[in-house]
């Protein structure tokens, strides 16, 4: 299912499809103004740092048709296949021209490799036209010792922003820059309701247009236009199907979603980054700004890449719980299996409650290369509208 016209008659919905589909153009017109624009490779870059400093932040995307031609001469062929989409354009000179610098966050093991061959690559050819970039190097277990080291981490990344900015960063814009944030996540939580609750009003797709055009525009102006787009969802129709919850691979495009969804499933959540853990968990205004950094994003719902098996389970647990989904679709794509260790004892935790579950394992990206992909769905959602759907 392609998006619905309901959605496409919104005013709100289509001003943020057109950020979606052009995902550059709010950053051009950015620093048309004077002002920088810094790009996020990984998800534990803290927005409010960027903002304070009045930087647009954007996430680091791959281009599914893009050559890999320069890729091809640093990187194996057992990389995930969007972090290798992701590098071309950051080696190929794509974002040298559009950034003004690059936040690395160790979000996954694969991102560091990349941070490494980046910082090699600046030093053996440094007429590459790479942007300034940083590191943080998060610490992701949850002991206090743990939590002081983060701080510190983050104060020295704070410098570091402080020095593309060319000016200070005071701890009241910080704060600012975190109701900002807050707001942003509380009209995407609104959102989300028309998605969890017993009436679902947005698809999954739709969902994410709405959550993921906010990785590439000003914070502010994303926040209306959800509020909009939420007052509009209210009288769209309702959503008939079985509901289903997707966990595995991250994808930055609708496509996936448009096939689960044409097979007649309706996807009420997700806990990848570019859908619901995108918002998860507030920066907290009565902590002192560098704690409340450091809670923001290390006390996050868990990512399958920084999270020990058990917290993985309680994780989607909490999730089902929320979303009330009849089954759960696993996805993986090949070279991208870290999910897969979860997987086992997350499937025996949903069996327990009566969840069903499928799983689609070392798939090809982007989801077009999977051939039978779509005979496989069907399959999946014929056994759930008859009741018959069990693990597979």
């Amino acid at each position: 299912m392609s998006i619905r016209n309901c959605a496409l008659e919104s005013k709100a919905f289509t001003a943020l499809k057109e950020v979606w589909d052009h995902r550059d153009a709010e950053a051009a017109k950015w620093r048309a103004q004077g002002k920088k624009v810094v790009g996020k490779l990984g998800f534990d870059v803290p927005d409010e740092l960027l903002i304070a400093a009045d930087m647009l932040p954007v996430q680091i995307y791959a281009d599914p048709d893009r050559s890999l031609e320069e890729t091809n001469k640093y990187l194996e062929y057992a990389f995930e296949p969007v972090v290798r989409a992701q590098f071309e354009k950051l080696i190929d000179g794509t974002y040298g021209e559009q950034l003004d610098a690059l936040a690395i966050s160790n979000s996954t093991d694969v991102v560091i490799r990349i941070f490494l061959y980046l910082r090699e690559l600046h030093r053996v050819e440094p007429e590459k036209n790479l942007p300034p970039f940083a590191f943080i190097d998060w610490l992701f277990t949850r002991h206090q010792m743990h939590q002081k080291r983060n701080e510190f981490v983050m104060d020295l990344f704070r410098k570091q922003v402080e020095e593309w900015a060319g000016h200070e960063i005071t701890d009241e814009a910080i704060r600012e820059a975190g109701k900002i944030c807050n707001e942003n996540r509380q009209a995407l939580r609104e959102m989300a309701a028309l998605r969890h609750g017993d009436e679902v009003h947005i698809a999954g797709s739709e969902a994410m247009v709405i959550i993921g055009a906010g990785l590439f525009m000003e914070r502010t102006a994303h926040t209306e236009l959800v509020r909009q787009v939420t007052e509009d969802a209210k009288s769209w129709p309702v959503l008939e199907g079985p509901r289903v919850f997707y966990t595995g691979a991250e994808h930055e495009d609708t496509a996936l979603y448009e096939k689960i969804e044409a097979q007649g499933l309706v996807v009420v959540g997700e806990d990848i980054n570019w859908g619901d853990r995108y918002y998860n968990r507030d920066f907290n205004l009565e902590y002192p700004v560098t704690r409340a950094l450091v809670d923001r994003y290390m006390l996050r719902e868990f990512s399958a890449k920084k999270a020990f098996v058990s917290q993985r389970v309680e994780a989607l647990e909490r999730e089902v719980e929320e979303t009330k989904p009849e089954a759960v679709i696993f996805y993986t794509n090949l070279y991208d299996e870290v999910a897969t260790w979860d997987m086992p004892n997350q499937r025996k935790s949903l069996a327990a409650r009566g969840i069903k579950s499928c799983t689609f394992g070392r798939m090809l990206w982007p989801a077009a290369k999977n051939e039978d992909l779509d005979e496989k769905l069907a399959a999946f959602a014929e056994e759930l509208k008859a009741g018959k759907g069990g693990d597979q």
